[in-house]
């Protein structure tokens, strides 16, 4: 398993912060199909989401120990501007190419800024420094929801922003792939792969193309994650029954500032995951 050893040199227990909301809400449809973003829902999110360490991230002081482990001859500073510049650069080029909201493949950016040619070695930089920027946990309760949806023979599929290792998280703290823990690969979507972040449409619709070929209805297909922007909105456009994760402040995304989400209301409100457990 990807640096499972490596991994769990930066691994701290870490708790959800309150964020004030209650529970409320209802569905309206029984749920044949739970769909699930990653950061900041299923798991805690120490800076609130994946890639947002554009100025000064989290475990600034620890960076530069790291480029002298991998022989990094630049200042942590630098390779911070470098690091955002390929990001933006990659982005344009997909714009270019028609993708409205890009996504770039991390270990390709690291491998451009730091010049090693050994993939192997790259990853590993990569996942350091990205739990050292963006430290992880699971959220309370995880095991247990994942278990109770799948004893009840509900299809589980992620729909999330991604990089190489973030499907490894779940063998880091539960033991298993996804696959061994119920969710169905065929409605896997991880955006690293597909070219497309949140909150493009591209990934949702996907999805709801392979629930359509199975006879799922999109109404019965129930969406969690934490942002009104990249959550609430792309799967409520497709039909799709909505439950705002608001059990972290982290993570927790409202976006009232935005237009685009101020007709947007999710179906329900959770700040535990336990508590989706009484609509399955």
């Amino acid at each position: 398993m990807l640096n499972e050893v490596l991994a769990q040199q930066y691994i701290r227990p870490l708790r959800p912060r309150p964020s004030g909301l209650k529970p409320s809400g209802q569905l309206t449809a029984a749920v044949e199909c739970l769909l699930f973003d990653i950061y900041g829902t299923l798991f805690i999110s120490g800076s609130g989401d994946i890639g947002i360490a554009r100025n000064k991230p989290n475990g600034w002081d620890r960076l530069n120990p790291l480029l002298v482990k991998y022989g990094i001859r630049m200042t942590s500073r630098r390779l911070l501007r470098e690091y955002v510049q390929a990001i933006d650069a990659a982005h344009q080029k997909l714009n270019r190419k028609g993708i409205d909201c890009p996504e770039v493949q991390i270990d390709h950016i690291w491998q451009s800024i730091l010049g090693l040619e050994n993939l192997e070695t790259v990853r590993a930089f990569a996942l350091e420094f990205e739990l050292i920027s963006n430290p992880i946990y699971p959220m309370p309760n995880l095991s247990e929801l994942l278990k109770v949806v799948r004893q009840a023979g509900i299809s589980m599929g992620i729909i999330s922003n991604a990089q190489f290792y973030t499907p490894y998280l779940f063998g880091w703290f539960l033991q298993a792939d996804p696959k061994g823990l119920g969710f169905d690969p065929e409605l896997i979507y991880y955006s690293y792969l597909t070219s497309h972040a949140k909150p493009s449409l591209h990934m949702y619709k996907k999805a709801l193309g392979r629930c359509k070929n199975r006879g799922v209805r999109p109404e019965s297909i129930l969406y969690l994650g934490n942002d009104m922007l990249n959550d609430m909105m792309p799967a409520a456009q497709c039909g799709m029954q909505t439950a705002l994760f608001a059990g972290d402040l982290r993570s927790l995304r409202l976006r009232s500032d935005d237009p685009r989400c101020r007709a947007v209301k999710p179906d329900l409100i959770i700040t535990d995951l336990r508590q989706l457990i009484e609509w399955i």
